[in-house]
């Protein structure tokens, strides 16, 4: 099956159509700046702009910054107060013209790296981790998603993770990669002590540089790089759309 899939991040919004039955991009992504202030009109005007570019006429998948319950916004960490409560499911069917599903974007990521990717077999617990302009969690466990998880707000020395652990954070901070690599273990760490999980899954566009940072971590469970790398979201959106058939 073709499903276009929207990944929708802080610094940009990108998509691509997707054949499901593999996780393969049928055509180059396109990318779009994510508009300032994330406001759903204009949010909403480029997931259309970019339907349109593909010239597509068939269900959309869309990874969210947000807790999605039955299509509706739940909250807003990294994206404008005014989604919450609203029915994103309906907002984009209705300017694409396209019947589209709204996901949580760590939870179409870790989706993608489940079916094909690092995850793929894996029969115990998996955390996959995207790391970008916050933290964005997704757990499995045999193979089944526990959605809406938001561990990238735990405490972290009195704030947030994802406003010490992010790739965001790094970058703001200018940190060494040896320094990130340390704030990111004590992340990691207290997920371990909560869950005791079998994989971790690093994803976001960090996970491009994995090399840089995994190797320094020092940690009892294993540490992945995500197969699809900063695709993940958007295949994973794509099965979402898919399984909601």
């Amino acid at each position: 099956m073709q499903v276009l899939g929207i990944d929708i991040g802080g610094s940009g919004i990108k998509g691509a159509p997707v054949d499901t039955r593999t996780g393969k991009l049928l055509a180059e992504r396109l990318r779009i700046k994510t508009p300032k202030g994330v406001d759903p009109q204009p949010v909403a005007d480029v997931v259309a702009e970019i339907a349109r570019a593909f010239e597509w006429k068939g269900p959309i998948g869309i990874g969210f910054p947000a807790p999605i319950k039955g299509g509706v916004a739940m909250m807003a960490a990294n994206i404008s107060d005014k989604w919450i409560g609203m029915n994103a499911d309906e907002l984009f069917s209705r300017i694409t013209g396209c019947p589209s599903i709204v996901i949580n974007d760590a939870d179409a990521a870790g989706l993608a790296e489940m079916k094909f990717g690092a995850g793929k077999g894996q029969p115990g617990t998996v955390i996959m981790i995207t790391l970008g302009t916050g933290i964005g969690t997704a757990i499995f466990h045999g193979g089944k998603l526990l959605p809406n998880t938001e561990f990238g707000h735990l405490d972290m020395n009195g704030k947030d993770a994802e406003h010490r652990a992010s790739d965001a954070a790094r970058q703001r901070e200018d940190l060494s990669w040896k320094k990130y690599a340390k704030r990111l273990n004590k992340y990691l760490t207290a997920l371990e002590k909560l869950f005791w999980p079998d994989l971790f899954i690093i994803g976001g566009g960090i996970s491009k540089q994995s090399e840089k940072f995994i190797p320094l971590l020092k940690i009892e469970t294993p540490v992945l790089p995500a197969q699809f790398l900063n695709e993940a979201g958007i295949v994973g959106a794509a099965l979402a759309a898919e399984k909601s058939k």
